[in-house]
């Protein structure tokens, strides 16, 4: 580990966290130079717990020892790390999100619908999404309520965007996610199908039935749709799919934000029935 106390955000190392895009992060010519930066501690810590190859680490100087504390394996390699005054640091933006923890990590093989699909009986599919907040809350909820994998539709926004991994609490790195081929959706849905997986719709529609139905509680494998944060799923999944669900709701209110009503799919379909069947044993 080489420590470098910077006095100058011009810092021609400091580049991935101050002046290069997300685009350029993700360096579509050489995608064995691509970037994914992480901010908090957290996030950090699960990245590198993760086998994530880190490339720099930025730092206040102030929690240079609580870092090196937490994430010993960093003073195992050979890491940068770039040390600021508080009141450097205070200087880039977002600096009160990160609390003053940020590493640049390369950026992880992107695995196919296969081998995200393998072993999985819980799954969520992402239509449209491109709001990285909503991406980073269902990757957390995914995590933390029992869905196997994810899988996004070709158009929605990357995961592995600096505010959706923060987000996710770093739970993009934890739970398998792919991006569907095309056609969408009718490519994925023929895979699901012959790997023997219920689809079924999040979404206001005549022919839904309530997200407790004990029916659908008996599907060995469920791939759960959730749509587009503005006008839901589209109508060549809906017309596919094998049921539509929809969560209760009441004083006049229609939905939920797609993050929350993710909340409470995975609670009901994915988490209940597993922790009540493992209650049984």
């Amino acid at each position: 580990m080489t420590i470098t106390r910077i006095k100058s955000l011009a810092e021609r190392g400091l580049d991935p966290y101050l002046r290069l895009s997300e685009r350029q992060l993700r360096s579509n010519l050489h995608p064995d130079q691509a970037l994914v930066i992480c901010e908090s501690l957290l996030v950090i810590q699960l990245a590198v717990e993760r086998g994530l190859d880190v490339v720099s680490v930025f730092v206040d100087e102030r929690h240079l020892d609580n870092l090196l504390a937490h994430v010993p394996a960093l003073g195992e390699k050979d890491v940068p790390v770039y040390v600021a005054s508080r009141e450097l640091m205070s200087e880039v933006t977002g600096f009160n999100v990160t609390r003053g923890y940020m590493a640049a990590v390369r950026r992880p093989r992107a695995l196919t619908v296969g081998e995200a699909l393998s072993g999985a009986r819980r799954v969520a599919v992402l239509e449209g999404l491109v709001d990285v907040s909503n991406l980073g809350a269902i990757f957390r909820n995914a995590a933390a309520l029992g869905a196997d994998a994810v899988i996004l539709a070709p158009e929605c926004a990357d995961p592995l965007n600096r505010r959706s991994i923060r987000v996710s609490m770093g739970n993009v790195f934890v739970v398998p996610w792919a991006v569907a081929p095309r056609p969408w959706p009718e490519a994925l849905l023929a895979q699901l199908g012959d790997g023997g997986f219920t689809t079924v719709a999040m979404a206001l529609d005549e022919r839904a039935t309530r997200v407790d139905d004990p029916s659908l509680a008996a599907a060995g494998r469920l791939a759960l749709f959730f749509g587009t944060e503005g006008t839901g799923l589209s109508r060549r999944v809906l017309d596919a799919v094998d049921r539509t669900v929809i969560i209760p709701m009441s004083r006049g209110v229609d939905s939920l934000n797609v993050a929350a009503s993710s909340a409470v799919a995975f609670w009901e379909f994915f988490a209940r029935g597993e922790r009540g069947a493992g209650d049984g044993d």
